[in-house]
């Protein structure tokens, strides 16, 4: 059975993931990681990890949590790290490829006009970077649908 850890910073991009995540728990073995310890109690019981939060405004936490995610990958050995972001993910997404494990990186729903910068960022690094909006599919992003179904661009 192949081995997710699935990652997402506390919020929208947590929600996001975990609606990506459950259809696959049927047929992988998922682990969490998350910001805050409170989204444990989301993931029914899987394997759940804490990961130091940061963004670019306060970038000297970026170490600890390269460091974190280190260790988790190094424990759980996962197949694939799959993430939403935002910038704690693409840390996690960073070690995993510089550890050999394929990562995936899914841009958020909220970003319609324009990647994040993390979601660049991974477009360059992630063995596979998604955009949930049909017109920012690129040669280096691809479309595959969204969490929340058809939009009204799509109709």
């Amino acid at each position: 059975m192949k081995k997710i850890l699935a990652v997402a910073s506390l919020g929208g991009h947590w929600i996001q993931l975990l609606r990506i995540t459950a259809p696959m728990e049927k047929e992988c073995e998922v682990c969490y990681m998350s910001t805050h310890s409170k989204c444990a109690a989301m993931v029914n019981g899987k394997d759940f990890f804490t990961l130091p939060d940061f963004s670019r405004w306060d970038a000297y936490r970026l170490l600890p949590a390269f460091c974190k995610a280190v260790k988790v990958l190094r424990r759980t050995r996962p197949d694939a790290v799959i993430s939403t972001g935002a910038a704690p993910g693409l840390v996690v997404v960073i070690a995993a490829r510089l550890t050999g494990i394929r990562a995936i990186w899914i841009d958020s729903f909220a970003n319609a006009s324009q990647l994040s910068m993390c979601g660049r960022i991974a477009s360059r690094i992630a063995s596979a970077t998604f955009t949930q909006w049909p017109q920012l599919a690129d040669k280096n992003v691809e479309y595959a649908g969204n969490v929340l179904g058809k939009t009204t661009s799509e109709k």
